[in-house]
């Protein structure tokens, strides 16, 4: 989800939609309504503003490991020329899951999701460094996800 796009802080009762919808994103507007003290049809509202703005998506996240994806890595690009062309080339790729540029030791940071280590080596080949600008790669496989979670968009 993009960022950065300077809009001030969410009020109290976006806050708490936000954070009831990442608890169970099926909550019925009629529950979200009771719980902020909202009709619900500006519960629906607020929701769906919050859903345009881009403030919040609302999906299912699944465990890759139980869908077919044993492998995942986490990918540091370094690259010559316009980092922002790399990036917008990188996100037409179906395995990424987030693509970052960043400072540092890497203009971009990639995390992928792959069905195997020969799929991670095709996308790493035949994808990945074939990006004009891509100029080197580092690799970090994951052994073993121990925290992932989404709740920290209201903190």
């Amino acid at each position: 989800m993009a960022s950065g796009n300077g809009s001030t802080p969410l009020d109290t009762v976006s806050r708490q939609l936000v954070e009831a919808l990442q608890q169970d994103g099926r909550r019925s507007y009629a529950a979200l309504a009771e719980q902020v003290g909202l009709s619900e049809a500006a519960v629906r509202q607020r929701v769906r503003r919050l859903l345009e703005d881009r403030v919040m998506q609302i999906v299912a996240v699944t465990d890759p490991m139980t869908v077919g994806f044993a492998r995942q890595a986490m990918v540091g690009i370094k690259a010559d020329g316009d980092i922002r062309a790399i990036a917008d080339r990188l996100t037409e790729l179906d395995e990424l899951e987030y693509v970052v540029i960043c400072a540092g030791s890497f203009d971009l940071l990639i995390e992928l999701v792959c069905e195997d280590d020969e799929h991670l080596l095709r996308v790493l080949n035949d994808s990945i460094r074939t990006i004009e600008g891509v100029r080197d790669t580092e690799t970090f496989v994951y052994l073993r996800l121990v925290k992932q979670t989404y709740a920290w968009g209201t903190r």
